[in-house]
């Protein structure tokens, strides 16, 4: 164990966590216009040590901040993002789906004035937590997920090279801020075909000269406990292998462990974030479930190079359930490391 964290098998969590059912309420007074500053800060606080209590609680090794202050995964950025201007919707009608967050276009050049905000969800979560944290951020080419390049770019990857600058010196700065651990949520690398070159460039420069641990978050997307990519990796590999990172964090169990001995193909030379909780489903996993699959992947790679998480973010899950499931991922590892002869 170093400064913690279990050196086998340690268990960690992919960004976001479940909104409380007050949090719900409370954003529709914001909405409203019924808070005020103070009112608005205390809310996002509170959130951000309720999603970080329930990690502690559970025993999750490595926490997030739970990416309360975010809204749907990016919405939340746009906000801090000069030269888009609000489109009109494509659907209202109907059940909520990808056709229907709030899009964008980019009317001139993109720039950010004061950062994307990630450096002080940090310094909160910092001040409130002894336990070791990892910082998630979206990616370039996800991050222009809701943002069309309009006349101003020629086409998403270019406008995509932008934010890979906003974001890489973002991520600098919480290096600064003393951060050692960064995920970079790329969904989009499963979302949208074709250009695999064009996207390992660009993750690569999002990242150069960022001093951390980073991990490399690939799944299929989830809105609404709905995928959005083809839910394959076999495609990605071994082009994937080019992207500058120290570790994978791959979906898994809603797949029902398919593409496991993928691994086999690179376990000696990168870490596997191993998705092995299913956060598009109400079923909770029994810690019996979750060591069945971590001794399925552990067929195919080495303990020593693995890390235990979800599949992905628990935003779109009810708190008691991700309570729930957290609780059993840690006691389901807890298993297989006793298996192994591990000290608690």
């Amino acid at each position: 164990m170093t400064d913690g964290i279990p050196s086998i098998l340690p268990t960690t969590v992919i960004g976001s966590h479940a909104y409380p059912g007050w949090m719900w309420t409370a954003l529709d007074e914001v909405e409203k216009g019924n808070y005020g500053i103070t009112d608005e800060r205390e809310l996002y606080d509170d959130a951000v040590n309720a999603a970080m209590l329930d990690q502690e609680k559970a025993g999750v090794d490595i926490i997030s901040d739970g990416e309360m202050r975010r809204w749907y995964f990016v919405q939340s950025f746009y906000k801090r993002i000069q030269g888009i201007e609000l489109e009109p919707e494509l659907r209202k009608v109907g059940l909520y789906g990808y056709d229907s967050p709030p899009r964008y276009k980019a009317v001139e050049k993109l720039f950010v004035d004061e950062g994307l905000g990630i450096v002080e969800e940090h310094r909160y979560a910092r001040a409130n937590t002894s336990k070791p944290i990892k910082v998630t951020c979206p990616g370039p080419l996800t991050i222009t997920i809701h943002v069309r390049p309009g006349d101003v770019y020629k086409d998403r990857v270019e406008m995509s090279w932008e934010f890979a600058k906003i974001i890489n010196a973002e991520l600098k700065r919480l290096v600064d801020e003393g951060v050692d651990y960064i995920q970079i949520d790329e969904p989009s690398f499963a979302v949208i075909p074709g250009q695999l070159d064009d996207w390992v460039d660009l993750y690569n420069a999002t990242v150069e000269g960022v001093d951390a641990r980073i991990a490399l978050h690939i799944c299929f997307g989830n809105l609404t406990s709905r995928p959005r990519g083809k839910r394959s990796y076999r495609w990605m590999f071994p082009k994937a292998l080019e992207c500058k990172c120290d570790e994978f964090v791959l979906e898994y169990s809603n797949r029902e462990m398919s593409e496991a001995d993928l691994w086999g193909e690179w376990a000696s030379d990168r870490k596997l974030g191993a998705g092995v909780i299913d956060v598009k489903s109400f079923h909770v996993e029994t810690p019996e479930d979750v060591a069945e699959r971590i001794r399925l992947l552990l067929q195919y790679g080495p303990p020593e190079q693995m890390v235990i998480n979800p599949d992905c973010g628990f935003f779109q899950l009810p708190r008691w359930i991700t309570q729930l499931k957290l609780r059993n991922m840690v006691e389901g590892t807890k298993l297989v490391r006793r298996e192994l002869g591990v000290e608690e």
